[in-house]
């Protein structure tokens, strides 16, 4: 039997992969090089085309850029006038901006457990916590693969609440034939440079009513009624007011032309991650200890990420032991996520604790995220394959 590298055996390969990496090129930098030599370098005509052509792929009627995923979503929470005493229900199992942007504005995050199967957030679960205070949903469609729509948009047009789809993980995804972009009322997109495209840094909010779409342009800029390209040139008004409390959330020129050269890959980095995923899962899925992704077959996951969960009832090391394993064997497996509700923060300020939302729990204590990247090389994903191979073999019971 081979030893893991962690015990004293050879690595599965010399080089260390990380779990994600962004993909630029000459594509980008040709983008890039028309911003530095224009007039404009903040927000303007590549901003706003980076815009249409998100809302055009998505679906939705408009699309509003901004600097990152975090302030989509507190732009979202803003435009709705969440506030103290207001509650807004979201998943546990997610990353702490999905709760953050509650909070950002005084409200209460009302955390739900999940679907054991798709990690996405209980539909049933969060009927259990509609009150008299909940004035919105926001669903985080986990990995990808997006959350039930159909009962989460029931549920809201029934207590009368607003939904901000968190897809930062979700971009090019779709929900029954449908893209997401063009299902609720707000649906946030994250370009991260782990995510699907990047910008370097920055987001989008994609909606199709009309008095959202102004309120989400208001509130990244200062809440002022007009933009700075709306006010510069000879035949341009210089007058604005201030109209709401608003942030300096806008999106630099640089990164919107860096997203436009990025969106003309997608169809490239989305059906790469399509065919490592399936040589993961049809490899992992001969092994017994090892739980796979379940992909509902009324949806299209973006398979922004792939998680596997170990049966550790079957081996004699945890998942924390496994990481390092793995990482010894130059694998960069990480964790998507620690539940909101287990973070010191919201235990302290929201009462929550150990045991409150037991499905996440399980899921988080076995949990492991795989590397999957556009870049990446078949023979990197064999190296992952042959690594946890390795690792399962030595410390199974």
């Amino acid at each position: 039997m081979e030893k893991p590298a962690i015990e004293g055996g050879i690595p599965s390969r010399e080089s260390f992969l990380p779990y994600a990496k962004h993909w630029l090129g000459k594509e980008e930098k040709k983008e890039i090089l028309e911003v530095l030599n224009s007039e404009w370098v903040t927000t303007g005509p590549k901003v706003t085309q980076f815009e249409n052509e998100i809302a055009q792929f998505s679906q939705a009627k408009y699309a509003v850029a901004v600097n990152s995923g975090t302030a989509a979503l507190h732009c979202c929470t803003s435009a709705i006038d969440i506030k103290g005493g207001d509650e807004v229900i979201t998943s546990t199992f997610t990353f702490l901006a999905s709760a953050n942007c509650v909070v950002y504005r005084n409200g209460t995050p009302v955390l739900c457990d999940i679907q054991e199967d798709t990690y996405n957030i209980d539909p049933n679960k969060i009927r259990e916590k509609i009150t008299a205070k909940t004035k919105a949903i926001i669903p985080v469609h986990y990995s990808g693969q997006p959350c039930d729509m159909d009962e989460i948009n029931r549920i809201a047009k029934e207590h009368n609440l607003v939904v901000i789809e968190d897809a930062a993980h979700a971009f090019g995804a779709q929900y029954r034939s449908k893209k997401i972009g063009s299902l609720s009322d707000f649906t946030v997109f994250s370009f991260h440079p782990a995510k699907n495209i990047t910008t370097g840094e920055g987001g989008a909010v994609l909606t199709n009513n009309d008095e959202f779409f102004k309120l989400l342009k208001i509130h990244r800029t200062h809440g002022i009624t007009s933009e700075a390209a709306e006010r510069f040139g000879k035949e341009k008004d210089w007058y604005y007011e201030m109209i709401r409390l608003g942030y300096r959330y806008n999106m630099p020129e640089a990164s919107a032309a860096m997203g436009i050269a990025q969106l003309r890959k997608l169809d490239k980095f989305q059906s790469r991650r399509q065919r490592y995923a399936s040589i993961y899962s049809k490899a992992l899925k001969k092994i017994p200890e090892i739980i796979t992704p379940h992909i509902r077959p009324d949806r299209t996951t973006s398979w922004h990420l792939y998680t596997i969960r170990i049966r550790q009832e079957t081996l004699k090391i945890d998942r924390d032991q496994f990481i390092k394993a793995m990482r010894a064997e130059n694998i960069g497996v990480n964790v998507h996520y620690i539940p909101v509700h287990l973070h010191p923060y919201y235990q302290k300020n929201y009462g929550y604790k150990n045991g409150d939302f037991p499905v996440a729990e399980k899921v988080f204590d076995t949990i492991i995220t795989l590397p999957l990247f556009p870049k990446m090389k078949k023979d990197d994903v064999k190296d992952v394959i042959n690594a946890v191979k390795k690792i399962v073999e030595y410390y199974r019971r």
